[in-house]
């Protein structure tokens, strides 16, 4: 394994080939816990790995320099999948000064006992020397915890992105020339829309931040490194954070006695009776919730159905719900649909309340509902929604 980004700059994280949750979000690829280490006249350590991992990072440090030459360990974010082998670091390099912000420093300090740590907290845009080079320090907020910074090494046109341009994906290379480019792109775009989404904001302000800087090399903090397929991910990043969408349509759905499904079909029939425009269609029992962020993320309209159970909605599509609003997808035109049989201000009217709160924009004030199984004439109705969804998207 190559793990030589530049002269003597090292990757020196680890690869955890079988973890399938974080947060909630399904990493069906594994992940990485990348950290890395600047060897000049001064020694650098960029972020650590998760605690039970630590092992792994010191004998890969002990590869390239001993723990006592260690002059700085670099902390650009306190969550503990990075910041929680600094602990060790802190006890076997005696030397080592914990560079960090203000903010990262009040945050470790409520995880770890930091009471014997040495300390050196910068400021936006403060330099530190390690001698050929420099490390330099900009605060991106929010992108995607209040402490987050990035590190840039302007001689090696550098940048440490922290989890900016990351992807949950356990790979044999490290950098994006190692794996096929479709499949980095869409562990990208999974990761950004079940962590990043609702910070479109804040991922902006970032990337303004970022583009004062010349990089020719991006080393996030989970995943491959990019090195030939920069313009690429920013474009992408750029999308996503301005919440544009695509021409493209998603219905998902639960349904009890095949009724909902039967609406659902007539919704996504009719969408895809409009040329130009990619439709989706998935039952969320089928369907885990990560996958269904990924795929509303750049979709211009969605519908989402469910039959009434209990006066309120199916579980499922409860919890999809729930995931979505919580993301804050924008821009979006969206239908509540399904059926019902005595309560009809049931579950399709929950449906409604998720959509006001994401904001996102309602096909009708009303939802599109059948009691019991629905007829040729709700079914026609349904198709007749699926066109009006995807002629929406189309001219998106």
């Amino acid at each position: 394994m190559i793990t030589e980004l530049k002269n003597d700059i090292f990757w020196i994280g680890f690869v955890d080939w079988n973890v399938r949750d974080f947060h909630g979000y399904e990493t069906d690829k594994g992940s990485t816990y990348n950290a890395y280490l600047i060897k000049d006249e001064k020694t650098a350590i960029v972020d650590s790995v998760k605690a039970p991992y630590w092992e792994t990072l010191v004998k890969n440090i002990k590869k390239y320099t001993e723990l006592k030459d260690v002059n700085y360990i670099i902390c650009n974010h306190a969550e503990p999948d990075h910041s929680g082998s600094i602990p060790k670091l802190v006890e076997l390099c005696p030397q080592a000064e914990v560079i960090c912000n203000a903010k990262c420093k009040n945050f470790l300090s409520m995880y770890y006992d930091t009471s014997d740590w040495n300390f050196k907290v910068i400021k936006e845009g403060e330099s530190v020397s390690l001698g050929k080079r420099t490390v330099t320090f900009f605060d991106t907020p929010m992108a995607h915890w209040p402490e987050s910074m990035m590190t840039y090494v302007p001689e090696e046109k550098l940048l440490f992105s922290m989890d900016a341009f990351g992807q949950h994906y356990a790979t044999s290379g490290r950098f994006d020339e190692d794996a096929p480019l479709s499949e980095i792109v869409l562990e990208a775009t999974k990761y950004y829309a079940n962590i990043i989404m609702p910070l479109g904001r804040q991922v902006v302000k970032a990337l303004e931040k970022a583009s004062q800087y010349d990089i020719e090399m991006i080393a996030p903090s989970h995943g491959i490194i990019w090195k030939t397929e920069i313009p690429t991910i920013i474009e992408l990043y750029k999308k996503w954070a301005t919440y544009q969408v695509d021409k493209k349509v998603v219905v998902f759905y639960d349904s009890m006695w095949n009724s909902t499904s039967m609406m659902a079909n007539a919704i996504y029939e009719g969408a895809q009776s409009v040329p130009g425009v990619e439709v989706k269609l998935y039952d969320v029992k089928a369907t885990h919730i990560t996958e269904l962020a990924t795929q509303v993320i750049d979709c211009a309209a969605f519908a989402v159905g469910s039959p009434t159970l209990n006066m309120t909605l199916m579980p499922k599509v409860a919890e999809a719900l729930t995931y979505l609003q919580g993301l804050g997808p924008q821009n979006k035109l969206a239908l509540s649909f399904g059926s019902y049989g005595w309560a009809k201000k049931a579950g399709q009217h929950h449906i409604i309340d998720y959509l006001k709160k994401m904001k996102v924009t309602l096909i009708n004030e009303e939802p599109y509902q059948s009691q019991f199984k629905p007829t040729e004439e709700i079914l026609q109705e349904g198709f007749e929604y699926g066109v009006k969804l995807a002629e929406y998207a189309k001219e998106q």
